[in-house]
């Protein structure tokens, strides 16, 4: 049996330092103006799929790496490099995931390469699953989608909120309840393809932080897909409605499914983000000078770095343990995968947070990134499961009681 170790191997460190190069030379000199613009920035996204970093490519090769570390590398150079920008690039992967982990092969090789679209012509995914009436309760989702047997048809009706690239992806994944009486377990998803009548984009937000993502509602209505857009197939759908039925498990449900896989991943963004702004919060009290000696010679300051960097340490350490759980098949005993993405993210927060407050009042203007990375951090406790969520989901795991 190998030894333990925490040291990453060549390949690994060759494909962090390959993204942060990217992050460091084409995201970090746009990262303001795509701030300012709110815009989507198709050039940066066509440019990483030039040189192979957004791709299905780059994700299957992630995935393929055994300790479950490179998609955290990956997601926390890209971050580091710039959140908006990082978010155009990384948001297609919530559909991915989704369409992985529902999936038939045949869906993955159909629909994934349409996510993603190709260098010339690069495309988005998105992932519609919180509504406006349903976001931690997922059971009170209202999409709902029907069955006719006699086209083969499923017809989706409903309005999914925040949705990542939603109204302007190529490919939308959507959760929708199929039955429901029986709440979360009588859920599904579907792929609905590209140019479907009946989907609608909404008005894109305009948001505190990741600005150069676009987020916006998504309205179904009357929306017709074929029986094959069913992620899993109908089959396998009408077995687990029975066994839930029948009161039985049936594993975790559409939506779960896709935040359980992407958790540490989400974490390793956040880690990204108060990476960068510890760096520049550090650099910069080697360099200000007051009273005549490096703010850093204070001990008020130097003691902050030093919370920002163990905290930051932790985190990771938290974010690679669910990643490698996750990858080799550990089960999440004791809500690993949730610790991970709630720790990383309160970080963040708190990591920015004390950079603004290093830099003083040069850390509240935008002559400075640090007040962009501590708009930008704020979101990680709140999407993909909230931090209360989070402390939800580990309570239950180590209490085995339904906490409330």
């Amino acid at each position: 049996m190998a030894g333990f170790s925490l040291q990453l191997t060549d390949e690994q460190i060759q494909l962090r330092d390959w993204v942060h190069g990217f992050a460091r030379d084409v995201m970090r000199p746009a990262a303001a103006e795509w701030d300012e613009r709110e815009e989507t920035p198709w050039p940066i996204i066509q440019e990483a799929a030039k040189i192979g970093l957004y791709g299905f490519d780059i994700l299957a090769n992630a995935h393929a790496d055994e300790t479950g570390l490179s998609l955290c590398l990956i997601n926390e150079e890209l971050f580091w490099g710039d959140a908006g920008l990082a978010m155009a690039i990384m948001g297609t992967s919530l559909a991915v995931a989704a369409i992985f982990g529902s999936g038939t092969p045949e869906q993955l090789f159909e629909w994934v390469p349409q996510c993603f679209g190709d260098a010339t012509d690069p495309k988005v995914a998105a992932f519609c699953s919180t509504e406006p009436a349903a976001g931690s309760d997922v059971a009170s989702m209202r999409t709902r989608a029907v069955y006719d047997e006699a086209t083969d048809t499923w017809v989706l009706n409903g309005q999914k909120a925040f949705a990542t690239n939603g109204g302007i992806a190529n490919v939308h994944v959507v959760t929708a309840s199929v039955d429901p009486e029986l709440g979360a377990r009588g859920q599904a998803a579907f792929v609905i393809p590209p140019g479907t009548p009946g989907l609608v984009g909404g008005k894109k937000y305009r948001k505190l932080g990741l600005r150069a993502s676009h987020t916006a509602d998504v309205y179904l209505d009357d929306v017709k897909v074929p029986g094959s857009c069913l992620l899993g197939g109908r089959e396998r759908l009408l077995e687990r409605l029975d066994r839930a039925r029948r009161g039985e498990r049936t594993g975790q449900q559409a939506s779960m499914r896709t935040f359980e896989l992407t958790r540490p991943g989400v974490g390793a963004q956040a880690l990204g983000i108060g990476r960068a702004a510890y760096e520049y919060a550090l650099d910069y009290a080697r360099e200000r000078v007051q009273f005549g000696r490096p703010i850093i010679d204070n001990q008020a300051v130097a003691f902050a770095l030093a919370d920002m960097r163990m905290e930051l340490d932790a985190a990771r350490l938290l974010v690679w343990r669910a990643a490698w759980m996750g990858r080799t098949g550990q089960p999440f005993t004791a809500g690993e995968g949730s610790m991970s993405k709630l720790k990383a993210g309160e970080v963040a927060v708190a990591v920015t947070e004390k950079a603004v407050q290093i830099l003083g009042g040069a850390g509240y203007v935008r002559d400075h990134p640090v007040e962009r990375w501590y708009r930008d951090a704020k979101i990680y406790t709140i999407f993909e499961g909230t931090s209360e969520i989070q402390r939800l989901v580990v309570a239950r795991a180590i209490s085995g009681r339904h906490i409330t």
